[in-house]
């Protein structure tokens, strides 16, 4: 019984330990690339992204999806430094601010360049994989994962955020 027990204690350690690894190394200054205001079209409709400086190990943006008049949805993402990589947590509403699930996506780092950035979920929650790159100073564009393989991208531009 005593070795039972000694055996299923060191499996659920090692699921714990395969559950909480981290992704490459990387610290969140790797991502200075991503601030700005940036915006384009998708479809009808405009995506504008507002991408906050780094500061205290973090990073995050204010999106909404406007199109016809009206906004169709608003999205809070954060990248935080955590045990020397990066964690992504994504969370879309509904107008009235009315979350569209019923916990934000969880996305664990797993490549990283001078100018582009790639996670992976790991939350079961949302899209597969998303990923940034900043081509030029201009440039921003989105790698959206699907479900079976495959993405697809959404080039948004920089601007002024008051304009």
């Amino acid at each position: 019984m005593r070795k039972l027990t000694q055996a299923l204690l060191f499996s659920a350690l090692s699921l714990t330990a395969t559950i909480t690894l981290a992704g490459p190394p990387a610290n969140i200054e790797q991502l200075a690339w991503m601030t700005g205001n940036w915006a384009g079209n998708l479809g009808p409709n405009q995506l504008e992204e507002n991408w906050i400086s780094t500061e205290g190990r973090s990073l995050m943006a204010a999106v909404r999806m406007t199109g016809d008049d009206a906004t169709s949805m608003f999205e809070v993402i954060t990248i935080e430094e955590v045990d020397g990589s990066l964690l992504l947590h994504l969370q879309q509403f509904d107008p009235g601010f009315a979350a569209r699930t019923e916990a934000p996506m969880a996305m664990e780092l797993e490549e990283i360049t001078d100018n582009s950035v790639k996670f992976v979920n790991v939350s079961g929650v949302g899209m597969p994989t998303l990923g940034y790159s900043n081509p030029d100073a201009d440039t921003f564009i989105i790698h959206v994962g699907q479900d079976g393989g495959g993405s697809f991208d959404i080039e948004l531009k920089a601007r002024s955020i008051w304009q």
